[in-house]
């Protein structure tokens, strides 16, 4: 990786400027947000539309498009009508697009790991013992970064080629399957995790303890999924630290999703976006632009132009909130108006109710620069997640919920009813199916539905069907390779090690 400014610099001349090595690490984190060098449009992976290949985007495309929660109008963007009526295949672009830039994203650490190994440090006479301290922080983060690439890949495809900085450049790593990336990743983190920055007191935007601790609670929650085991009570340790480091609810749910939600108390790590620093076309862009109705025209109620319609709610997640006990939820920001909950059409713009969750405007009403490329970040990892993780964990180990989960659980509830406890629930009413609907509730479009699908059977079969599963106007059973995503043809391509994944 040679970096790149205005003038085009050798390594080693990059290297021998101030600041070279923060740089270089802002370029690793960049990748998260950023596609190119040269603004939205371009792309910095090959044959890739930088619209199909924006880490969020396509993260958030895998992990919600596919589910009950959204849909999207325009089924002539490529890749968009495979994924969400399940029907993709190994030629899909979106799923090519998260597999490259996961893979993008390993290959920058690494190379970021090898300019600042301590032989090369020493042969460019770098003895600064300040620089030399920061330099061994800006790489344990990269090493927290790369592992976040592999929990994804993990996640989406069931495996992922495997290389660090100890193998030369270019090589095509062997396929490691998720019992070996499991073992890496939670043995990575474990290591690295006592030299991290403790929680809330790095700079806004670099991870710390607590970033670590949501993968590990993360994989720890699905490992049943991922290696047949069980991992709750490993899943409750770590939220239970992260509960203890200092983070607190936002008094207000819906601030978390504003042009300034950085400054949000629950915000754990977010993907930046700035509408004039960082413009492209990832998660709340997409968002924002696409809750815009096409009847409503309410651009300005979200400080954007919109995309007239382009993303509507399934009515299985519209139901979840139906009942008295949520007419005063914040959480409801569904726009019904005269609309139909049905979507039997889904290029007819005009059906189904619309989202007004995320917003390019402040929480003290001033509008993002930008009416295209919004301010607001996207929440990778919120606090109110971990509270749901803990409750879940343990209700799974122990059979029955018991008073700290409920307390947990309830705090969400009170919360989104601005304080009022009416709507809080008893332990008997603490069960698992509540938690999945809750979680929907409270984290919906932050791309975590596919997951917690999955992880409750919920998926794929004909247990739960939602509209236009399955290419099925009401939806139909799933098989259960759709569990995993297919090695995109061109990594199969590239790769001999590596292999497709079964029933593609």
């Amino acid at each position: 990786m040679t970096p790149e400014g205005e003038t085009q610099l050798s390594v080693e001349e990059f290297y021998a400027q101030p600041g070279a090595y923060k740089q270089a690490l802002a370029g690793v984190y960049g990748n998260l947000s950023l596609t190119g060098t040269s603004g939205a449009e371009s792309s910095n992976i090959g044959g890739i539309d930088a619209g199909t290949s924006q880490y969020g985007r396509v993260l958030w495309y895998l992990q919600n498009l596919s589910t009950d929660e959204v849909i999207w109008s325009y089924e002539n963007d490529p890749g968009t009508r495979e994924i969400q009526r399940n029907i993709w295949s190994a030629t899909n672009p979106i799923i090519r697009g998260m597999f490259s830039r996961s893979t993008y994203q390993i290959a920058l650490v690494n190379e970021y790991l090898r300019q600042t190994s301590p032989s090369v440090l020493s042969g460019r006479g770098v003895t600064d013992t300040n620089l030399l301290n920061d330099i061994e922080l800006y790489r344990k983060e990269a090493r927290v970064l790369r592992a976040l690439a592999y929990y994804h890949l993990m996640d989406l495809y069931g495996k992922a080629p495997f290389v660090t900085e100890d193998d030369a450049i270019g090589t095509a790593g062997p396929e490691y399957n998720r019992e070996q990336l499991f073992s890496y990743i939670e043995s990575e983190l474990n290591e690295l995790l006592p030299d991290l920055k403790n929680p809330r007191t790095n700079e806004y935007g670099r991870l710390d303890k607590a970033f670590a601790n949501m993968i590990l609670a993360k994989i720890y929650l699905n490992a049943e999924v991922y290696i047949g085991q069980s991992k709750y009570q490993e899943c409750m340790n770590v939220c239970s630290e992260i509960i203890s480091s200092g983070y607190t609810l936002n008094s207000n749910y819906l601030n978390n999703f504003k042009a300034d939600n950085h400054t949000s108390p629950e915000m754990i790590f977010s993907l930046q976006s700035n509408g004039e620093v960082t413009q492209n076309y990832g998660p709340t862009t997409v968002i924002i632009n696409g809750q815009v109705g096409s009847i409503e025209a309410n651009g300005s109620q979200f400080g954007v132009g919109g995309w007239g319609g382009a993303l509507r709610l399934r009515k299985q997640f519209v139901q979840k909130f139906d009942g008295s006990e949520f007419s005063s939820d914040v959480r409801k920001t569904i726009i019904s108006g005269s609309r139909d909950i049905e979507i039997t059409d889904i290029a007819n713009r005009d059906q189904g109710y619309v989202l007004g969750k995320f917003s390019n405007i402040s929480s003290t009403g001033v509008a993002g620069i930008s009416t295209t490329f919004v301010e607001t970040d996207f929440p990778l990892f919120r606090y109110a997640d971990v509270l749901l993780m803990y409750a879940e964990a343990q209700i799974r180990k122990d059979g029955t919920a018991n008073n700290t989960s409920l307390g947990y659980i309830n705090s969400l509830r009170t919360r989104a009813n601005n304080g009022s406890t009416l709507n809080n629930i008893s332990l008997s009413s603490l069960t698992l199916d509540f938690i999945l609907d809750e979680r929907s509730r409270e984290l919906h479009w932050e791309a975590h539905r596919r997951q917690d699908l999955i992880r409750f059977n919920k998926y794929t079969g004909g247990s739960y069907n939602w509209a236009w599963k399955g290419n099925g106007v009401n939806g139909i059973a799933l098989s259960n390779h759709l569990k995993v995503y297919p090695i995109p043809e061109a990594a199969l391509a590239s790769n001999p090690n590596l292999t497709q994944n079964t029933g593609y």
